[in-house]
C-alpha cells in the first residue's frame, strides 16, 4: 500500500513539473545561469506521502489514563496521559502493546488472520500453525538487530510436566518449561541437562465472584480466607522455595507487602462466620458449589488437577461446604473467568509482567476488571492515587490502604508464590529464564538448524493485544515487539523499536523517537501511524478494528485504567 502511495505521488510531481515548466516565461538569455532541480527522492516522497494519524479521547473525564497517542511525524509518537504514569516504560515494554502494521491490522478489520498471522518486526516470522500440534517460526533475516543464531524454531505443548521432561530426556526437545515439583533433583542430577531457575515473581490465589450468592457477602469470603490451610497447599503440592503468600503482589516487588499480613488459619472462626453469613443469604447449610480450573502447568500453580482435590477437601472437612471440581478448557476458562461468570470458586494466578506493584494491583483490582465481580472502590481508588506516585517510599501510605482493603474485602484468597524451574539440553548454549517477559531464543546456539521449545499449553490466539495467557504472550513475543523491552537478565527497559521515548516533568507527555528503516516481516517500513494503528485497535473501544478474539482487550482496559470510548455499563 505505501509503495502505491509512494508511486501516485510521484506521477503527480511529474505531471505538476511539466504544468510548470508550461507556465514558465521563456528560457533565459544564454549569459544567465540555469539551475536545474533534481527529481524528488524517494526518502522526499515518503515525507510527502505521510499523513499522520492520531487516536484522542474525548476528554479526560472518561476515566482512562491515555488522552491521545499521536503521529507527529514519520518517526515520532506523542503519548499524552490524562494523570501521571510512573510506570509508562515499564508497561510500553510488554508484548500486548507491541507493533503491527497500520495496513494488516486494517486489511483484517482487526480480528481475522491477525489471531494466527502476526506480522511483526521481531527475529522470527511465523510459518505455519499446526493446530494441536506445534507451531513454527522461520529466522526473519531482515531484522534490525542480531539474527538469530539458526534457522528454524518450533513451539510445541504439553500439560504434564513429566511428559515435557521425558521429551527433553530423549533429545526431542531443546528446551521445557516448568519442571514438576518432584523433578528437580532429577534435571540437576543428569549431566545431560541443565536445570534453569526462575525468578519471575507470581503469586496464586483461590476466586470468587461477588455478584453470585453467598460470595456477594464480606462475611463468607473471610470465612474462606480463615478456613484455608495454605501452609499445607504449599507443603504438599509445591517445590522448596516457594512461599505462602503473605499478600497478593510478593513482597519482591516494592510496596507489594505494605500493609498487614493475610489471615491465619482458623477452622472454628471461619466456620462460626459462615455460620452467619449463610444464615444471612437464607442458605441452609451445608452449602454446595462449585471449584473450576483449567488443566494447565504454571509456575504459580504446577499441579492445578491436585490442588482442586485438595482445596475440595478442605473446604468439605474446615467448612462443611460441599464443591465440585469442573476442569475447563484454558480458553474457555481464560474468557469465563475474566468476565466474572464463574459461579463458584477458581483457581488462577499470575506471573508479574513487569516490575512494578501496578502489574499486580491494578490489573486485578481495578475498576474495570469485572473478574471478581462488582470491583471495591475501597481498594481501587487506593490504586488510582497509587499509581501516580514515583516515588516508593512514598507512594507506601497507599498501598498499605490498599493491601489492608484488600484483606478486608477478600476479592479472591492468596495462596502461594510458587518457586519453578525450566530446564534444557546441556548442550544449549546461551539457555536462560528471563525475569520479565518471554524468552528470546534467538541468542540461543541449539548446534543444529532446529530448536524446539515445549510449553505448558497451546495458545489461545497470536493477537496478543487481545490475550492474557502465558502461552500465547510467549509465542508472540518471538514474532512482534514493542516501542521498549525487557532486558534478559534484571527485568530493566530499554529502547526497541524505539530508539528512545523522553517524558516531560510531571510524566504526563512522552515523546518517542522511532527506529529508522526498521522492516515488518511482509517488506513494509515502521513509522508512526503503525503505532497509531495498533494502540487504536487495543484501546479504543469505538474502533472498526477494535475486535480482537475475545473483544476484552484486558491489558489495555485494566492497565491504562479504561477504553477509550468504552459503552457505558
Amino acid at each position: 500500500m505505501k509503495k502505491k502511495i509512494l508511486f501516485t505521488l510521484f506521477s503527480v510531481l511529474v505531471l505538476a513539473s511539466v504544468i510548470l515548466v508550461a507556465c514558465q516565461p521563456a528560457a533565459p538569455a544564454a549569459t544567465e545561469e540555469v539551475v536545474v532541480e533534481e527529481e524528488p527522492t524517494e526518502e522526499v516522497m515518503e515525507e510527502v506521502a505521510f499523513e499522520a494519524m492520531k487516536l484522542e479521547a474525548p476528554n479526560c473525564d472518561y476515566g482512562g489514563k491515555i488522552k491521545s497517542v499521536e503521529a507527529v511525524d514519520a518517526l515520532t509518537v506523542k503519548f499524552t496521559t490524562c494523570k501521571p504514569d510512573p510506570a509508562f516504560f515499564a508497561k510500553i515494554a510488554f508484548v500486548p502493546f507491541a507493533i503491527q502494521p497500520a495496513e494488516w491490522i486494517m486489511e483484517n478489520g482487526g480480528s481475522g488472520a491477525l489471531l494466527e498471522k502476526p506480522i511483526g518486526t521481531g527475529p522470527w516470522m511465523i510459518e505455519s500453525w499446526n493446530r494441536g500440534e506445534s507451531i513454527v517460526f522461520k529466522r526473519f533475516d531482515g531484522y534490525w538487530g542480531p539474527k538469530a543464531n539458526f534457522e528454524t524454531l518450533v513451539f510445541r505443548w504439553a500439560t504434564e510436566g513429566a511428559a515435557r521432561l521425558l521429551e527433553l530426556q530423549s533429545g526431542t526437545v531443546n528446551y521445557i518449561t516448568n519442571v514438576g515439583p518432584d523433578d528437580f533433583e532429577t534435571v540437576s542430577g543428569d549431566p545431560n541437562l541443565q536445570l534453569i531457575p526462575s525468578a519471575n515473581p507470581n503469586t496464586f490465589y483461590f476466586a470468587m465472584t461477588n455478584t453470585f450468592t453467598p460470595f456477594n457477602n464480606v462475611k463468607f469470603r473471610q470465612a474462606i480466607a480463615m478456613g484455608i490451610d495454605r501452609d499445607r497447599i504449599v507443603d504438599n503440592y509445591y517445590p522448596v522455595g516457594s512461599e505462602v503468600a503473605s499478600h497478593f503482589t510478593p513482597c519482591s516487588i516494592p510496596n507489594g507487602c505494605a500493609g498487614d499480613a493475610w489471615y491465619e488459619f482458623d477452622a472454628e472462626a471461619a466456620k462460626a462466620l459462615l455460620a452467619e453469613a449463610l444464615e444471612e443469604e437464607g442458605i441452609t447449610a451445608p452449602f454446595t458449589t462449585k471449584i473450576y480450573y483449567r488443566d494447565v502447568f504454571r509456575g504459580y500453580l504446577p499441579e492445578p488437577g491436585n490442588v482442586a482435590v485438595e482445596l475440595q477437601t478442605q473446604l468439605r472437612e474446615n467448612l462443611g461446604i460441599e464443591a465440585e471440581v469442573v476442569v475447563m478448557e484454558s480458553g474457555e476458562f481464560i474468557a469465563e473467568s475474566s468476565a466474572g461468570n464463574l459461579d463458584g470458586f477458581y483457581l488462577l494466578g499470575w506471573g508479574a509482567d513487569y516490575p512494578h506493584v501496578t502489574n499486580f494491583l491494578d490489573f486485578h483490582f481495578g475498576e474495570a476488571n469485572p473478574q471478581f465481580g462488582t470491583p471495591f472502590p475501597e481498594i481501587f481508588e487506593k490504586l488510582v492515587a497509587g499509581s501516580q506516585i514515583a516515588d516508593p517510599a512514598e507512594a507506601e501510605a497507599v498501598y498499605v490502604e490498599a493491601n489492608n482493603a484488600i484483606r478486608a474485602l477478600v476479592p479472591m484468597v492468596p495462596i502461594a508464590h510458587g518457586a519453578s524451574a525450566q530446564a534444557a539440553l546441556a548442550s544449549l548454549e546461551g539457555a536462560y529464564f528471563p525475569p520479565f517477559g518471554a524468552i528470546d531464543f534467538s541468542g540461543m546456539n541449539p548446534g543444529a538448524d532446529t530448536l524446539v521449545f515445549m510449553q505448558n499449553a497451546e495458545p489461545i490466539s497470536l493477537y496478543c493485544a487481545d490475550e492474557t495467557d502465558g502461552e500465547s504472550l510467549s509465542a508472540c513475543e518471538q514474532v512482534l515487539e514493542s516501542l521498549y523491552r525487557y532486558k534478559k537478565d534484571s527485568g530493566d527497559v530499554e529502547p526497541a523499536l524505539a530508539t528512545e521515548c523522553t517524558a516531560n516533568a510531571d510524566a504526563t507527555e512522552f515523546v518517542c523517537t522511532l527506529r529508522e528503516g526498521v522492516k515488518f516481516h511482509d517488506g513494509s517500513t515502521l513509522d508512526a501511524n503503525d503505532v497509531v494503528v495498533s494502540w487504536t485497535a487495543g484501546l479504543d473501544a469505538a474502533s472498526s478494528y477494535h475486535v480482537g478474539n475475545t473483544g476484552a482487550f484486558e491489558y489495555y482496559a485494566y492497565l491504562w485504567d479504561k477504553l477509550i470510548n468504552a459503552p457505558e455499563e
